[in-house]
């Protein structure tokens, strides 16, 4: 055997080598993902005080996004979807707590601030995700895209209410 069949073959042997233990990262990364999907997911759950719940959002929804970005790249859009609406359900219940709770978001805007920084970082992740997804697959996506919106909307009035407008009234006596 030559020089260069030898040197092709040990080529050959690296190269099956690093495919093997390519695909075996990949299969522990995404076994670590869901591990800490679902050990992020029990915390969240078990947590009975509303902000303190709210607080863990961030690193909840950083995890599930990354999640959801895997599926639509590998064209699993039927499970990204439901982890969207699971997330969509958090943070629905993230602010039910909060309200129940009757914490002055202006006052005590922890948790809110959190919750809203999430949401904000999940609509822009979502911007960049709704373009890859199927055409038949889209309405789904959208659909949530807008409720979270429509959550992100409502903290945001909560973290930064609209100043009191006088009676109308009383306006007009003060330009006379």
């Amino acid at each position: 055997m030559s020089y260069r069949t030898k040197k092709g073959n040990t080529l050959r042997s690296t190269r099956r080598i690093c495919g093997i233990v390519l695909a075996a990262l990949a299969a522990a990364g995404a076994t670590f993902s869901q591990n800490r999907i679902a050990d992020l997911q029990q915390r969240f759950a078990q947590e009975s005080d509303p902000v303190r719940k709210a607080k863990k959002m961030p690193q909840l929804g950083e995890a599930e996004f990354q999640h959801i970005q895997k599926d639509v790249a590998s064209e699993d859009f039927t499970d990204g979807l439901a982890l969207l609406r699971q997330y969509r359900g958090e943070v629905q219940s993230c602010i039910k707590g909060l309200d129940a709770a009757g914490v002055n978001a202006v006052k005590h805007s922890s948790g809110f601030r959190e919750l809203q920084i999430s949401l904000r970082e999940s609509l822009r992740r979502l911007d960049t995700v709704i373009p890859l997804v199927s055409p038949e697959a889209q309405s789904g996506f959208i659909e949530e895209r807008a409720n979270l919106n429509e959550m992100n909307k409502y903290l945001i009035e909560e973290l930064f209410p609209a100043p009191k407008q006088a009676p109308a009234k009383a306006r007009e006596e003060e330009h006379h």
